[in-house]
């Protein structure tokens, strides 16, 4: 079974083609990046733009890379949401139509939920990424995405996900069947957003989360006392750490080093990350943990997450670090186990429904 995935929640526009849920045949990836880069975030107006001028030449594009044809697609997934309204829009009223048109199931996919399942994947050869230039409607071949081949891992019973990223940072219960439980989310900021505020308070640029992670490798973690572990419970909190990083660099006296405060900030967030993640585990009886989201990229993060599941013999698993970022490929491969498990959406879906 082939499914089409489709993915326009935030400035990414991906298509993507699964075999039966497992196996990727294609995943291109158009980035508006670069349009956001001045503005030192995602400007929500620019990202739709971009979605509506490049949308039909990514699903070309997935389709050529798969070496099938439009026909060939036997179930439409798209992401319904969490996401920008205008971007979601997008998505969803072409996989709406292409769906009525090859009269083919329709299903609506939680981009969170996807995210965790990333690490279930496996791939046969490299797959493109796609750089969108500068306002023009044509996406450009840049590189080669980095995903080496791999086997699909089994799926588990129960696990413990955490999608952490720019626009969330979440606990999830996954149970058999694919259904999920929010178990903790952040109460203000996500970690994300904590990497990019703390990142242009540095003066290392946007995105916060690779340019912090560069920086922080000539710095000392424990140069600067910071903590961010929030409220009790699975709950978390990443907007005190901005306010004392501000602190730190406006006290007079001898102020950290670039390097120093990176370094120090990135541990005091994977820490308060690791700890609620092994504790949700720890409360649920389970020895299964999956991290997802574009902060799972980040290779400061994966070491600490695996030298605590070492130490607790807690399996943990991670996303090839091309596919922690957005991309259609887990949309595609979710929306198969949820349409296996009799989930259907409407041909009237809307963002946040099924």
């Amino acid at each position: 079974m082939i499914s089409l995935g489709i993915e326009t929640s935030c400035d990414e526009t991906s298509a993507s083609l699964v075999e039966n849920g497992r196996v990727i045949l294609s995943n291109v990836i158009a980035s508006s990046l670069n349009l956001h880069r001045k503005h030192q975030g995602i400007i929500p107006e620019i990202a739709s733009r971009a979605h509506i001028e490049c949308i039909s030449l990514v699903v070309e594009q997935a389709l050529k890379e798969a070496g099938r044809k439009i026909i060939d697609i036997d179930l439409v997934c798209v992401t319904k949401g969490p996401g920008l309204i205008g971007s979601l829009l997008v998505g969803i009223s072409f996989a709406r139509g292409l769906s009525y048109a090859l009269k083919k199931p329709l299903i609506g996919v939680d981009h969170l939920e996807a995210h965790l399942y990333a690490s279930f994947l496996c791939n046969r050869p490299a797959m493109p990424f796609m750089a969108l230039a500068k306002r023009k409607a044509k996406p450009l071949p840049c590189r080669l995405m980095a995903l080496a081949k791999r086997k699909a891992k089994p799926l588990p019973c129960r696990l413990i996900g955490l999608v952490v990223s720019g626009g969330h940072t979440s606990l999830f219960l996954v149970k058999k069947g694919f259904t999920f439980k929010t178990l903790g989310a952040t109460v203000d900021d996500a970690a994300g957003e904590a990497f990019d505020k703390v990142a242009k308070l540095l003066g290392l640029g946007y995105p916060g989360g690779p340019a912090i992670e560069r920086t922080a490798k000539g710095g000392n973690p424990k140069a600067v006392k910071l903590s961010c572990m929030g409220p009790g419970g699975l709950d978390f909190s990443f907007s005190g750490i901005k306010t004392a990083v501000l602190y730190k660099l406006q006290a007079a006296g001898r102020k950290p080093r670039v390097a120093d405060m990176a370094a120090s900030f990135q541990r005091a967030v994977v820490e308060a990350l690791v700890e609620k993640s092994f504790l949700a585990c720890q409360r649920n009886k389970i020895k299964t943990l999956v991290i997802g989201g574009g902060v799972a990229a980040n290779n400061y993060l994966r070491n600490r997450f695996n030298q605590e599941a070492d130490l607790r013999n807690i399996k943990v698993y991670f996303p090839a670090p091309a596919l922690s970022l957005d991309n259609a490929a887990m949309i595609a491969g979710l929306g198969y186990q949820l349409y296996k498990h009799g989930k259907r959406s409407s041909y009237y879906l809307t963002p946040w429904t099924s």
